[in-house]
């Protein structure tokens, strides 16, 4: 699939110059310097030869087929000469040219003209508005880069062009080799989707890496990158972390969401890891790249300095690692080789004064301990430090090795000797020892995501009818937000418990039924126009007798009617109060890239002061929504501190798994908030006591 991209036969440079300065030049240059052995056609009517190669006036002049096009032509050209690419029978094009649709509307037009055209011929365009494309293994640079890195195992996929030449220069320095490398640009056909399912069964590439401005469709995304992760890592950084002037949302979970919560969720699900900068994308996709995968979490540290032994230490926990704890047997063939004052415990400190023999040989032994999944070797400069020699014993033993080892030549001057080694030989190294011991955490973060079986989906029996008459209802009266009274029907309908409750029209009506079901109990005011009953001092709780609720009743009215005066009034809710539990909050707000993403998390009134939730995209397993529960760092609460019994999980969990059925069966809900769900002791259920929903 899109071997017209990655394995061609034969190019043409659609706008190739005889001025070294132009871009349809250095392209040309690119390609015949890359050593492609195909066909290589330049079109300009204006020459005769460029390079040393003919020149056609026309791609339909070309005297053979032409398997691939790159075009670079003002924007205004380039709908006509991708006509005739159509008619030359050309499947792929890649399309540098810019003045599409970032430049505005008429671009946007002439872009949408470009997609037409293409399909109508049934070819396939990278761009517009992009760098072009370099493959390793044809060998082939059909782009502008100032340069092409050297054969590699990890294919790189970006929006910004811009980045692109910044991360190949980085690269280059670094000695990083790629298999593909890919400039998106507009993104009018070809995307992140098309190259994830591209690349997912590439021999030449077994680390997939990313910078994503944006994704078009989330959910497909989704999908391909959990298949395709299961091959091979994929990692990403997303920029746009902080996007300002997000639409008001009216719900707690609007509030907590956005765009950035979803894509972290999205990825974790996906099984894509998320790097926070370009510097861990690369630590990461090395680390991947060139080393056998983490096993387990525990990991030796051999180094020649307490110091930064200390400080991978730290970075461990943090890793979601742990210090592997040596066997006796590890010890004393470390005790024997070493000098007396030599620590063999972990970590192994082999002293300043160490020479290369001392690290191999604790390397050695302690790749050798059963209880060791991966090690660090730390290497500060000192006098009698060899900095190459020990480079070197590391990449011997490295290539024997089936657990990871990573290197943390330490400076920069002194260690650049081994460094460079190190990088050639495929050793990833890392300049501190948080950076080594993160990329290992990135290891042990795929590793556990590969071991987590393929569960599917479940589906609860529901009555699908009952939540859709509520939703016409209220749209036959012109309303999109739904409070609490009938938002309950709605949880009723998908199995969710909550508590008994009802409308009531008079204060005596109120008594007689708060009698009924039993003291104490919550009123509430009843209104379609007021969703947060407690900032209009709407909800009153604990009330003993029917006197109290008489006397509730004329004043949660007058203080809805003070609050909000043009607000429908339907009376007072009154409802069965539950004690002996602890509040979460479940919603749900619909994300325009990956659809329904559901938050979980501590509730009541201090859930958007203290912003301790989780965020999965809907529909998700009972795994993931338990992970989802297990993440927060309040969840100890839950599970049962100090004596204190554990909260009901098991029914927690079921609350989200039947919210996350409910907004997938139902798009037209935007947001959802059960705040709060009071979570009973374990056994004993959850009951959803205030919730309200917004419809689209």
């Amino acid at each position: 699939m899109l071997d017209m991209f990655f394995n061609p036969k034969s190019v043409a440079i659609i706008g190739a110059s005889t001025d070294p300065t132009k871009l349809g030049h250095a392209v040309l240059a690119n390609l015949a310097g890359s050593g492609f052995t195909g066909d290589i056609y330049p079109i300009n009517p204006s020459a005769d030869e460029i390079l040393g190669l003919k020149v056609y006036t026309s791609v339909l002049e070309t005297p053979g087929p032409v398997d691939l096009a790159v075009i670079l032509i003002p924007a205004r050209f380039v709908a006509g000469v991708l006509k005739e690419c159509g008619e030359k029978g050309v499947k792929g094009v890649v399309i540098i040219s810019a003045g599409f649709r970032e430049a505005g509307a008429d671009g946007a037009a002439r872009e949408k003209e470009l997609l037409d055209i293409a399909a109508s011929y049934g070819m396939r365009i990278i761009g517009p508005n992009c760098l072009g494309l370099i493959d390793t293994f044809v060998p082939m640079n059909v782009s502008f880069a100032a340069g092409t890195p050297k054969s590699g195992t990890i294919a790189f996929m970006s929006q910004s062009g811009a980045l692109c030449t910044a991360i190949l220069d980085y690269a280059l320095a670094e000695t990083i080799g790629f298999s593909h490398f890919v400039s998106l640009g507009n993104k009018a056909d070809i995307d992140e989707v098309s190259l994830l399912e591209a690349w997912g069964e590439d021999t030449r590439t077994n680390v997939i890496i990313a910078y994503i401005e944006g994704l078009r469709n989330g959910a497909q995304f989704i999908r391909t990158a959990r298949k395709t992760a299961r091959n091979m890592p994929i990692i990403a950084v997303k920029s746009g972390r902080t996007a300002s002037g997000s639409k008001a949302v009216s719900s707690h979970t609007g509030s907590l969401a956005g765009s950035d919560a979803a894509y972290s969720a999205a990825f974790r699900q996906a099984g894509v890891l998320r790097a926070e900068t370009v510097e861990e994308l690369f630590d990461y996709s090395t680390a991947f790249a060139y080393q056998p995968l983490l096993k387990g979490p525990r990991i030796a540290i051999v180094t020649n300095a307490g110091g930064p032994g200390v400080m991978a230490t730290d970075a461990l926990e943090a890793n979601g690692l742990t210090l592997a704890t040596l066997t006796a047997e590890t010890e004393a063939t470390l005790a024997a080789a070493l000098p007396a004052a030599a620590s063999v415990h972990n970590p192994v400190d082999v002293l300043g004064d160490a020479r290369s023999d001392r690290y191999t040989t604790a390397l050695e032994a302690v790749l050798r301990d059963p209880g060791v999944d991966g090690v660090v070797v730390i290497v500060t400069p000192q006098t009698s430090t060899e900095i190459v020699e020990t480079a070197k014993g590391v990449v011997e033993i490295s290539r024997r090795s089936e657990k990871p080892i990573m290197g943390c030549w330490m400076g920069k001057q002194e260690a650049m000797a081994g460094i460079d080694i190190l990088a050639k030989n495929e050793v990833p190294n890392y300049h501190f020892p948080e950076r080594a011991v993160g990329a290992l955490g990135a290891m042990y973060t795929h590793r556990r995501w590969l071991d987590q079986p393929e569960a599917e989906i479940e589906a609860f029996e529901v009555d699908r009818a009952a939540v859709q008459a509520v939703l016409d209802r209220v749209r036959s009266e012109g309303r999109t937000g739904i409070g609490d009274s009938e938002a309950q029907a709605i949880l009723d309908a998908y199995g969710i418990t909550t508590p008994r409750s009802q409308v009531l029209a008079t204060p005596d009506e109120a008594a007689a039924y708060a009698r009924q079901i039993g003291y104490p109990v919550v009123a509430k005011i009843a209104s379609p126009d007021i969703l947060h009953k407690s900032d209009v001092g709407g909800i009153m709780v604990g009330l003993e007798n029917d006197d109290q609720v008489r006397e509730a009743f004329p004043v949660l009215i007058q203080r809805a009617k003070q609050h909000m005066p043009d607000a429908t009034i339907w009376g007072v809710q009154i409802q069965e109060m539950v004690t002996n539990a602890r509040e979460v909050i479940i919603g749900m707000n619909r994300d325009p890239q990956f659809g329904p993403l559901i938050m979980f998390g501590l509730g009541g009134i201090y859930v958007e002061v203290l912003r301790d939730v989780t965020f999965r995209v809907a529909p998700m397993t009972r795994a993931q929504a338990r992970s989802m529960v297990e993440e927060i760092r309040s969840y100890k609460l839950l599970a049962g501190v100090r004596g204190q019994a554990p909260s009901d999980l098991d029914a927690t969990i079921d609350a989200i798994l039947r919210i996350s059925q409910l907004v997938t069966d139902f798009p037209e809900i935007a947001e959802l908030d059960i705040n709060p769900l009071l979570v009973r002791d374990a056994g004993q259920g959850a009951v959803a006591v205030d919730m309200r929903l917004i419809l689209q």
